[in-house]
């Protein structure tokens, strides 16, 4: 039976129930944006005792199906002042579906100070308090709580950031090797849980002998294993050099954040792409085609080492890189891999924070490319200072602040690694979904062909990327619901196979058309909460990008408003 847990912080009780009729057949983003527009209402403070932080697995979590132990966080963001859903792997997914648990609300508000533990395993529920961790960063945190409670748990936790109820903050998870690396990242959602008082919930899967239930396994079982095979055949180049093999790509496309966005292509790129650092990585004793969640066969991500062969950082990734590195003007490997390990262990949003910093580049408390510069301003944050605290809201309050109106940020979120005057899918995305300037919601990258696989796009051209991106935006949406990393490819070939698997775990009936259906009713709930949150459905991109030819291409966003506008208000 799949339970939900709701954890009311004001009284500090908890309450397991079964799951909802209301919420059957959903899981993860699909849940929490259901859950978020049915219960919150759209003007209440984020980090009030209104808000409510919404944890949910997909639909097959806790089965073989590669690639599918994702979860979905969603709250009222404090950074968008909309709705957001925050997807992350690591192994809390995955444990979470072994003890039976669907889905954890927490919500309400303490009268006080105290910090707490949610644990969860088999058995039990509790709430435990833990003073003696107050502003303990990530790393520390999950190194303890595994010496505590066994190497097996899996762990969720926030560092000072989300304590501060800093907007930049987000929530770390445990990876397969048990460091606090993989992220929930965007949108604030570290603040939201912070507001709560919930330093870590603690996930221990230790004895539980729950297993997944199948209409029919054997099918289930075949068309998983096709999956992955097709899986390892085509991600072979991911799997060898990460997402960071995108970095050269990008800059020759001209798409690369370069100095605050005022070029698409930078010079050290080569020197922080995915040769040079897998080259880094052997000469290193570090690691490659590394999973961040049990049984995933794409196995992206890596394990940074320095130059004493000692571990620095995981998963140092493509948006990371640039963001912290060319967006910066820095070429630094080792000085971009120190900033990632501060950043997940103060538990903060790599891409927020190097955006801030771009700002504070351009506003000139430090000069671009000075790295040294840079570290020293990050740990500002975790300190609570005035100027750690400007920074830890965020690019559009640092630019605020500085007086900056060069401020990448749309619906008050910092854009991510793809300037879109060069990547003009991505673009429209920033304009138009629900969560802001996040690409996660439909990184249409070269390639993407949404639902007609015959038709190809330029992405330097504005021809046909509002389309596009509406088509990426409610496949992701469908991937997030089912708990499956963006990885495995947004396009129809795998809506057809999740039909079929669908069918095989819960012997539906459920056809494409409604897994397409189940997109645009998530993205129309989203869009509903922010019109009642005072939030249009499409923004403008700064002018800059309409304004300003981007080198080397020249070219600038073009993309017509009108025409976004009316496409994605065609969802009703």
């Amino acid at each position: 039976m799949d339970k939900i847990v709701r954890v009311d912080m004001t009284q500090k009780e908890i309450k397991v129930q079964a799951l909802p009729p209301v919420y059957e057949g959903l899981g993860g983003r699909a849940l929490t944006s259901k859950v978020v527009c049915e219960e919150l209402s759209p003007s209440c403070h984020p980090l009030g005792r209104r808000n409510k932080i919404v944890v949910a697995t997909g639909l097959f979590a806790g089965t073989p199906l590669t690639c599918s132990g994702r979860l979905s966080i969603g709250a009222k963001s404090p950074l968008t002042g909309g709705i957001k859903e925050s997807n992350v792997g690591g192994t809390a997914g995955t444990k979470l579906a072994r003890i039976g648990i669907k889905a954890i609300i927490i919500e309400g508000k303490p009268q006080d100070d105290t910090l707490y533990f949610l644990k969860l395993d088999k058995n039990n529920c509790e709430l435990i308090p833990v003073a003696e961790y107050y502003k303990a960063g990530n790393y520390q945190l999950a190194k303890q709580l595994r010496k505590i409670y066994g190497e097996q748990i899996g762990v969720m936790s926030i560092g000072p950031a989300g304590e501060l109820e800093l907007a930049a903050a987000g929530i770390a998870v445990t990876s397969v090797e048990g460091s606090p690396s993989s992220y929930a990242a965007r949108g604030g959602l570290g603040a939201v849980l912070g507001s709560k008082k919930i330093k870590a919930i603690i996930i221990d899967d230790a004895g539980s002998k729950i297993e997944a239930q199948f209409h029919d396994k054997k099918e289930f079982i075949r068309i998983s294993k096709e999956f992955s095979r097709k899986l390892i055949e085509a991600k072979r180049v991911l799997t060898k050099y990460g997402t960071a093999i995108e970095i050269c790509e990008n800059n020759l496309l001209g798409c690369l954040p370069t100095r605050n966005y005022r070029t698409g292509a930078f010079e050290g790129a080569e020197r922080i792409g995915g040769e040079a650092m897998n080259d880094l990585l052997k000469r290193r004793r570090g690691k490659s085609g590394v999973a961040c969640m049990p049984g995933c066969v794409i196995r992206c991500s890596n394990i940074y080492n320095d130059e004493n062969y000692q571990y620095l950082t995981s998963a140092l990734e493509y948006e990371t890189i640039v963001m912290l590195g060319s967006n910066l003007g820095i070429d630094d490997l080792d000085a971009i891999a120190e900033m990632d390990r501060l950043c997940d262990d103060f538990g903060l949003d790599t891409i927020e924070v190097g955006g801030a910093i771009g700002v504070a580049m351009e506003a000139g408390l430090l000069d671009f490319g000075d790295a040294k510069a840079a570290i020293e301003l990050l740990k500002e944050i975790p300190k609570g200072s005035p100027l750690g605290r400007i920074l830890g809201n965020g690019v559009e309050i640092t630019g605020k602040v500085f007086g900056v109106r060069r401020i990448p940020s749309v619906k008050g979120q910092g854009m991510a690694g793809y300037d879109p005057r060069a990547m003009k899918g991505v673009g429209v995305t920033y304009m138009s979904s629900p969560m802001g300037a996040d690409h996660t919601a439909a990184c249409v990258i070269p390639g993407r062909t949404g639902f007609d696989p015959n038709k190809k796009y330029n992405v330097l051209k504005p021809d046909g990327q509002a389309q596009l991106s509406l088509e990426v935006q409610i496949i992701v949406a469908v991937l997030d619901a089912m708990g499956l990393c963006f990885f495995v490819g947004p396009n129809i070939e795998t809506l057809n196979t999740l039909v079929s698997l669908h069918r095989a775990k819960y012997g539906s009936e459920i056809t494409f058309e409604d897994l397409v259906s189940l997109g645009k009713e998530i993205l129309k709930g989203e869009r509903e909460f922010n019109c009642g949150a005072g939030i249009a459905p499409v923004h403008h991109l700064p002018d800059f990008f309409e304004e300003e030819p981007l080198p080397p291409h020249n070219s600038i966003f073009d993309v017509s408003y009108q025409e976004v506008a009316d496409k994605f208000l065609s969802i009703v």
